[in-house]
């Protein structure tokens, strides 16, 4: 089961090989009251003790499978279904240290029904998560 918030409390955590941790995951549930298409969903900022990660570096992994906001703007025929969490998957050497930090992300959502100047609309969420040591 989904929490209602959009940053879900686990699935924080660093990846990559211990003692050389390429990034770091959050976990999301879908910012939208249903499911839409990968191609519509346009990234994540995410921001961590203040420091930014932007959403044209930060990479997308939804049942296994790992799209960059190019493959995503392509993804036409792939769906991010209601009750499905996703990780952003962010690029840090060394990742996050373990202990508690402020974790905020911006979910950049299109409608194909509004027209392109008002396309993406941004979702914001914040809360405080855990790196606990592997």
């Amino acid at each position: 089961m989904l929490e209602r918030s959009l940053i879900q409390s686990t699935g924080f955590r660093n990846f990559g090989p211990v003692g050389a941790r390429d990034g770091f995951e959050v976990r999301l549930r879908i910012p939208n009251y249903h499911g839409t298409r990968l191609s519509l969903f346009d990234g994540v900022d995410v921001t961590v003790d203040g420091e930014k990660f932007p959403y044209e570096q930060n990479r997308l992994r939804i049942r296994d499978e790992v799209y960059g906001l190019a493959e995503l703007r392509e993804a036409v025929d792939k769906r991010w279904g209601m009750f499905e969490w996703a990780s952003v998957l962010v690029l840090k050497t060394g990742g996050l240290t373990p202990g508690v930090h402020r974790v905020a992300v911006t979910a950049r959502v299109r409608y194909c029904y509004f027209p392109p100047e008002m396309h993406v609309f941004p979702v914001n969420a914040e809360r405080i998560a855990t790196i606990v040591m592997s």
